[in-house]
């Protein structure tokens, strides 16, 4: 791994904590804030945090998402989504009007809020492994960190990697290919946030 992981800075990400937690564990990393920086890595980290529509329109306007495109559909370059992340790379969402990447065949739904389920979803939480991976094992000890209103709803079962239960079952974590997308903070996950991390830049290989 000779090139860095770039971890994209378009203004609506925890980049610092990604950062701080990759150099912890040795990882080589670099914030990217000129797009055409990211047809140069090894893998990309495309975190994200605020409502759909305004990560949308601040991809654009900063240059990211042409470049984006190019890298994940035609480089094929391996990317890790991060909660808004994540959510971006769906075809839409409830929150908003604009078109995601369309990169999975997914769509973005709301939390039903009741007297029992509080929303947003902001807790630790376990997640359910669907199909083998070397990313994690889910086992009931590995817990995670969310916090969102919102969820990826996958509409192709080959997709989903991990799911959580909150009220419903939904996707804590999706894979197509190369693109691949968590709903938790690995970065405040703690130990358990570091080695999904240390996997996906060491082992993770569509």
């Amino acid at each position: 791994m000779s090139k860095p992981i770039a971890i994209v800075d378009y203004g609506m990400g925890n980049v610092g904590s990604i950062y701080n937690m990759l150099r912890k564990i040795g990882i080589k990393a670099k914030v990217v804030s000129e797009p055409e920086q990211l047809l140069q890595a090894y893998k990309i980290i495309f975190p994200g945090v605020g409502a759909f529509d305004a990560g949308v329109k601040q991809c654009r306007s900063s240059g990211f998402w042409d470049v984006l495109q190019e890298a994940v559909l035609e480089q094929q370059i391996p990317i890790l989504g991060i909660c808004l992340g994540m959510q971006l790379m769906a075809e839409s969402s409830e929150e908003g009007r604009l078109p995601g990447f369309a990169w999975v065949d997914a769509e973005v739904v709301k939390f039903i809020a009741t007297d029992d389920l509080k929303v947003p979803h902001m807790r630790w939480n376990t997640a359910t492994l669907e199909q083998e991976t070397p990313l994690f094992s889910c086992t009931e000890e590995e817990k995670y960190y969310f916090i969102h209103s919102y969820y990826v709803h996958c509409r192709q079962a080959s997709d989903i990697l991990a799911t959580t239960r909150y009220g419903n079952q939904f996707v804590a974590a999706f894979q197509h290919e190369n693109i691949l997308g968590v709903q938790f903070h690995p970065e405040k996950s703690h130990r358990h946030g570091m080695a999904f991390l240390k996997q996906f830049a060491e082992v993770f290989s569509p």
